[in-house]
């Protein structure tokens, strides 16, 4: 079930949802997902309560806890205002990039985990994506601004 606080310009809650189950049978994942988009000052302070980052971000992903029902797969929070930054500066529409953290968020319920998985979770992501329709994703963003030699830092 996706959850608006914050308008997503393009899309309905209703649209969303179509895409979450749609995104849920592609990752393989079964059961129920709660998608919530919202501000990044609520983001911020999940952030801070659950990864003890105080700093605003894109998307979380919460597993279920052993005590909730079988067919309880997690929840995503997203913020609203980051995906309409992202989108405008990647000229593409707002609906589209929660759409793309709406999967990014699926994948990581999914068990994966694109920190400490040499790739694996950037190439399912992106064959995902591309099946999907979307535009470029969170992963291949991060590589690319990390092997850009403008932005790459040197110390």
């Amino acid at each position: 079930m996706v959850i608006l606080r914050k308008r997503v310009p393009g899309a309905t809650a209703a649209t969303l949802d179509r895409f979450l189950r749609k995104g849920m049978k592609s990752v393989g994942i079964r059961g129920t997902v709660n998608v919530l988009v919202t501000s990044s000052r609520e983001l911020q302070s999940l952030n801070a309560q659950f990864r003890h980052k105080d700093k605003p971000t894109d998307v979380l992903s919460f597993p279920p806890l052993s005590t909730q029902p079988q067919d309880f797969s997690g929840d995503i929070a997203i913020s609203g205002e980051i995906a309409a930054q992202s989108a405008k500066v990647l000229g593409h529409a707002t609906a589209d990039e929660v759409k793309i953290l709406i999967l990014h968020g699926l994948l990581h319920l999914a068990g994966h985990d694109h920190e400490r998985d040499s790739g694996v979770m950037a190439r399912k992501e992106q064959r995902l994506r591309r099946n999907l329709g979307l535009p470029i994703g969170l992963i291949e963003r991060a590589e690319k601004v990390t092997s850009s030699p403008k932005k790459r830092k040197t110390r």
